[in-house]
C-alpha cells in the first residue's frame, strides 16, 4: 500500500514509517521543513510538502494513498485548546478525500484522560464533550458511516530512545528546574506506557486489517507507578525524589500538574486480541533508567 504519513518524520513517526517500509509499503511522509524531507529520505520513505495547516496538502497526500496515519500534533499545551481545533481540520480535510473509498484513515488519540481511575479500555469512549482539547476521535468517526475505514490507535507515554518518553520528558525538565524529583501524594497513581517499536505494529496492523470505526490500545506497561517514575528520574539527575501535596501540584508542575496527579492505566488485551499483536519491546522503567537516556550528561 502507498501509506501517506503525517508526523512521519517525528520520533514515534520514524519508527512507524520503518516498520511500514519492512513490511513492503511504501511510505509518504508530509514535510514542513528540509529537515523532514531529509529525514523521510533516510528512512526509505518519500516527502510531501506540507503542514497541518495547510489543508490543500493534506487533502492531495490523502487522495494519493491508499491509507492515511495521522500522527501530526502540535505539542505546545499552553495552546491546547487551539492546536486541537488544528488537528480536528486536518483529519476533517483529508476524511473528505477519502469519502466512499473504504480506505483506512488512522488517527492518534490518548489513554491519559479517557478513564481517570480505572484500567481503560478499547471499548470506552472518548466523549467530545468531556473537556478534552483534542478531539480526533471524534473528528475521524464521522467519517464511518461515509465509506472510510476509521481507526484511532490511543498512545500512552512513548518511549525507546532519543531521550524522550513521553510527558516524562516534562517531568525530568520540570526536576531540573526544582532541583528534585517530584510526584503528588503517595505517588501511586499511574500512567501506561510502550516503546515505539511496538506503537509501530499497532498503526501498521490497524492499517493491514483493522476494523472501521475501532479504537486500539498501544499499551505495553498497563499501569506504571509515577513514585517510581519520579525516583528513577531523581537518579539520572542526581537528586533527592519528594511528595507534593495535592493543592500545591500547579505550583510545582504549572500546566503539566493536570497529568500529575491523573490515575490513568489502560489495558491493551482487546488490541492484542483482535490484531494479533504483543508488545515484546523493553518496559518504561528498564528503559529509561539506563545510564544515558536522556542524554549523556545524565546518568
Amino acid at each position: 500500500m502507498r501509506v501517506f504519513v503525517t508526523g512521519a518524520a517525528g520520533f514515534i513517526g520514524k519508527a512507524v514509517t520503518q516498520d511500514l517500509i519492512a513490511a513492503g509499503h511504501e511510505v509518504v511522509g508530509l514535510a514542513r521543513s528540509d529537515d523532514n524531507v531529509a529525514t523521510l529520505k533516510g528512512l526509505g520513505a518519500r516527502a510531501h510538502r506540507g503542514s497541518l495547516e495547510d489543508l490543500e496538502s493534506l487533502r492531495a497526500g490523502a487522495a494519493d494513498a491508499d491509507g492515511v496515519i495521522h500522527l501530526a500534533f502540535i505539542h505546545d499545551f499552553a495552546k491546547f485548546a487551539e492546536n486541537g481545533q488544528i488537528d480536528k481540520r486536518a483529519i476533517e480535510a483529508m476524511g473528505e478525500v477519502l469519502e466512499g473509498s473504504n480506505k483506512p484513515l488512522i488517527v492518534t488519540s490518548g489513554v491519559a484522560l479517557l478513564a481517570p481511575g480505572r484500567v481503560s479500555t478499547e471499548d470506552d469512549v472518548a466523549h467530545a464533550g468531556s473537556g478534552v482539547p483534542r478531539v480526533s476521535e471524534a473528528a475521524v468517526f464521522g467519517f464511518t458511516d461515509r465509506g472510510v475505514r476509521t481507526m484511532a490507535v490511543r498512545l500512552p507515554q512513548v518511549h525507546g530512545g532519543e531521550g524522550k518518553a513521553g510527558f516524562i520528558g516534562y517531568f525530568l525538565e520540570v526536576a531540573k528546574q526544582k532541583g528534585v524529583s517530584a510526584y503528588v501524594g503517595d505517588g501511586a497513581n499511574r500512567m501506561a506506557a510502550a516503546h515505539r517499536r511496538d506503537v509501530a505494529r499497532v498503526y501498521r496492523l490497524a492499517l493491514e486489517k483493522g476494523a472501521a470505526g475501532a479504537n486500539y490500545h498501544a499499551v505495553g506497561d498497563e499501569g506504571v507507578a509515577v513514585r517510581k517514575i519520579a525516583e528513577t528520574l531523581a537518579r539520572a539527575l542526581n537528586v533527592a525524589t519528594i511528595s507534593v501535596s495535592p493543592d500545591k501540584v500547579g505550583e510545582h508542575f504549572g500546566w503539566l500538574g493536570m497529568f500529575a496527579a491523573i490515575d490513568a492505566p489502560a489495558s491493551s488485551a482487546l488490541t492484542q486480541q483482535r490484531l494479533g499483536w504483543k508488545p515484546n519491546e523493553i518496559g518504561l522503567l528498564a528503559d529509561i533508567g539506563q545510564p544515558g537516556y536522556f542524554g549523556p550528561a545524565l546518568g
